[in-house]
């Protein structure tokens, strides 16, 4: 099979997420004719099984990537140097969409060999339709997590979140509490040998994950979250009226969690504080 003809510029190669087998042709072509190829680990770029010479390899982190733009970019104007990552279709919730950025700013063609993507495989086997916000890592901070959270889900019918094991069960208590409780998809090891999709109740699914391995996709469905807000703020509203017009709290929650088809506890929670009768 003849190689491919590449012009000049910077090139985003999508690396297998799992399967190696997941590399696409074209992809190796490139990678063989480069003269520059940025990779975040040279020992899992090895693991691609493609023959390149150690110096034409450079490691970039997000900690040297400001630094190593003007190499990338020089090579760009007059060769072929090619942003991989670990796994998957770089600049996708990691530092080089940095790298892309600046080669717009100098004028450098930009080209995309596209391939596996976890956001992608994720969304295709949630089964969940509409559309996605991508989140991708959420922050550390609860408060801005909770933030993030609830104004997202406003107005996409999904989420798509990228998780470690240690923080999952966390993560998912979060949604069911703050989203109140909505459908979600867990993916792990994507077309590896052990890969898993749990769709399942946020708070279902924190019980059921243990001993995880590897960063996880979460795929939340928020179809029925702006509904449920909404019948929570008129709940809201006819509670105060029951409130003002001196009824009692459990008569008055039983009737807004009827009308407003709601859970009872969460009716009886919206109850004017002031009043515990």
């Amino acid at each position: 099979m003849a190689q491919s003809k590449f012009q000049t510029g910077l090139y985003i190669v999508a690396t297998p997420i799992g399967n190696l087998g997941d590399l696409a042709p074209r992809a190796v072509s490139l990678l063989s004719q480069a003269n520059l190829i940025a990779v975040e680990n040279t020992q899992m770029f090895r693991q691609l099984g493609v023959e390149v010479p150690t110096n034409q390899l450079m490691h970039v982190t997000e900690h040297n990537t400001f630094k190593k733009i003007p190499e990338i970019l020089a090579i760009a104007q007059t060769g072929i140097a090619v942003l991989t990552s670990d796994a998957g279709t770089p600049a996708i919730s990691d530092p080089g969409s940095r790298i892309v950025e600046a080669a717009h700013k100098e004028r450098v063609p930009v080209y995309a060999i596209p391939g596996p993507s976890a956001l992608a495989a994720a969304i295709s086997i949630s089964g969940f339709s509409g559309d996605a916000h991508f989140l991708g890592f959420l922050p550390r901070k609860k408060n801005a997590r909770l933030t993030l959270l609830k104004k997202t889900a406003q107005t996409a019918k999904m989420l798509v979140i990228y998780e470690s094991p240690v923080r999952l069960i966390r993560t998912l208590l979060e949604i069911a509490d703050w989203l109140d409780d909505p459908e979600a998809v867990i993916c792990r090891e994507i077309t590896k040998i052990h890969e898993e999709t749990i769709r399942e109740k946020a708070s279902i699914l924190s019980k059921q994950l243990k001993k995880l391995r590897g960063e996880c996709t979460i795929v939340v469905n928020c179809e029925k979250y702006p509904v449920i807000k909404h019948l929570e703020q008129d709940a809201s509203e006819y509670l105060r009226e029951m409130h003002r017009a001196g009824a009692k709290r459990s008569g008055a929650a039983s009737e807004a969690a009827r009308r407003f088809n709601i859970e009872r506890a969460l009716a009886y929670s919206l109850w004017p504080e002031n009043n515990q009768a």
